[in-house]
């Protein structure tokens, strides 16, 4: 059933578009002057978001996230655009220049789309890729610019909005994001960069990538998210489609370092086609709160799909990561790992699945999740999963919690290196196997700065 298209409804005209409401949904979508079929798909999705209850600790994937002190009424959809700036210059983040990730150098990316509060502030891409026939854009502009190739993919092949409750109002409320759509046997070897920059407090943010990759093609994105921590706590969501045709091969980057006072939901799906590749590194060391729901399904023949994961939580921080290795067609590959270390109060949760279907013979799947535990309040939680409907597959799993040993220090100490630095070495050999598997500098030291940064004494 078609949605109903009302009135005009001017932004911030009544108190209730200050929040979530149906009437907000509409004065976002007019407000951005959307095509009527876009403002349909928001107003399905905020109905299918009032139909799906709250998460609750009964749901397995939320027994152990404690959503209570998470009040959705107190944040305020933004509604409003964001003005574009003249210069890259203008939007280097206050954040600790130590470790702080930066936009690189133009000879060093093919194209950059930069998100700030909600909305576009900075957007270029190379002319030399342009004249393959690769879009990149902002997502607002391929809407009116390649209506059909965005159609077909957005929020119905990975993340629909039935996927979850939180999806449903991302897709009801999205507000900026990244397109990129790659032709047939097109190979484009420098990454395209997404950056989302926020100010705001006591506000939501949506932010979206959509990323194509046609047959035999082959491309990289870096997505980062990033903020100075402020007094008053904000709300952001992200989601990520990733869709590879077949024999598509893609390199997706993806870090995280809000600030402290941000509630940060993130949902990452890939649908991979026959021989198709996908190497992924996901990286979470922001926020207050973080739930982030990854997952690869294999659906084609001959599908290699490699994730790989990097969180490092510390004070009250707390990191909950859901992964998914989907086996829908025999002869798939995927190789999972996430690396995680905590101390002082902070918490993470760890739970992965590899799922074979009936009939997926001959898959080769493997998960693992390591955790570094650096104190005594610190606590990990892991939770691997199997389900196994073939018969002719391997399927292995592993996954630890523990505490640096004092064998491992009293060794660097009695060589006269003081235990402050031998921890940092040790933490530092922890994620190493990860880091150097990043074919991208930048991110290797911006990832080694904030592991130092972290491990501070």
């Amino acid at each position: 059933m078609e949605a109903t298209i009302p009135k005009t409804i001017k932004p911030n005209s009544t108190t209730d578009l200050a929040k979530f409401t149906r009437d907000a949904v509409i004065a976002l979508s007019q407000a951005k002057a959307e095509p009527e079929w876009v403002l349909e798909q928001r107003l399905a999705a905020w109905e299918t978001f009032e139909s799906l209850p709250m998460p609750a600790r009964s749901d397995e994937e939320w027994r152990r996230t404690d959503l209570r002190r998470l009040k959705l009424d107190r944040f305020a959809p933004v509604l409003t655009a964001t003005e574009r700036v003249s210069s890259l210059e203008q939007l280097t983040s206050g954040a600790d220049a130590s470790h702080s990730l930066q936009f690189g150098a133009s000879d060093q990316r093919s194209g950059i789309v930069v998100h700030k509060d909600g909305g576009v502030a900075w957007a270029d891409v190379s002319p030399e890729v342009t004249a393959q026939g690769v879009v990149f854009t902002d997502l607002d502009t391929a809407i009116h610019e390649h209506p059909d190739l965005v159609r077909a993919s957005f929020a119905t092949e990975a993340v629909p909005a039935s996927f979850g409750k939180f999806e449903a109002l991302h897709a009801a409320f999205w507000q900026t994001g990244t397109f990129l759509h790659v032709p047939r046997g097109v190979s484009v070897e420098l990454p395209f960069r997404a950056f989302a920059v926020d100010t705001n407090v006591e506000q939501a943010t949506f932010t979206h990538s959509l990323i194509v990759v046609e047959e035999s093609a082959e491309a990289f994105f870096v997505d980062a998210f990033q903020s100075e921590t402020r007094d008053e706590a904000t709300f952001t969501s992200a989601v990520v489609e990733l869709i590879l045709r077949d024999n598509a091969k893609l390199r997706y980057v993806q870090v995280q370092d809000w600030g402290r006072h941000v509630w940060n939901f993130m949902t990452e799906r890939s649908v991979l086609g026959r021989d198709s590749e996908l190497k992924s590194l996901q990286v979470t060391l922001g926020s207050k709160f973080t739930k982030n729901s990854i997952g690869a399904h294999l659906r084609g023949e001959n599908a290699l799909a490699e994730m790989l994961g990097i969180f490092f939580a510390d004070g009250d921080q707390f990191f909950d990561h859901h992964t998914w290795q989907l086996h829908e067609s025999p002869y798939a590959t995927s190789d999972l790992e996430f690396k995680g270390a905590l101390k002082e109060r902070a918490r993470s949760v760890y739970s992965g699945l590899i799922k074979v279907w009936e009939g997926a013979q001959r898959t080769d799947a493997y998960q693992q999740n390591r955790n570094l535990v650096l104190s005594r309040e610190a606590r990990a939680d892991t939770i691997p999963n199997l389900e196994i409907g073939a018969n002719d597959v391997r399927c292995t799993h592993g996954a630890t919690v523990s505490q640096v040993e004092e064998e491992h220090l009293f060794y660097l100490e009695s060589r006269g290196i003081p235990r402050s630095e031998a921890q940092k070495l040790i933490v530092e050999g922890f994620f190493r196997p990860v880091i150097d598997r990043i074919p991208v500098e930048e991110i290797q030291g911006f990832l080694e700065g904030a592991i130092a940064a972290k491990v501070g004494y």
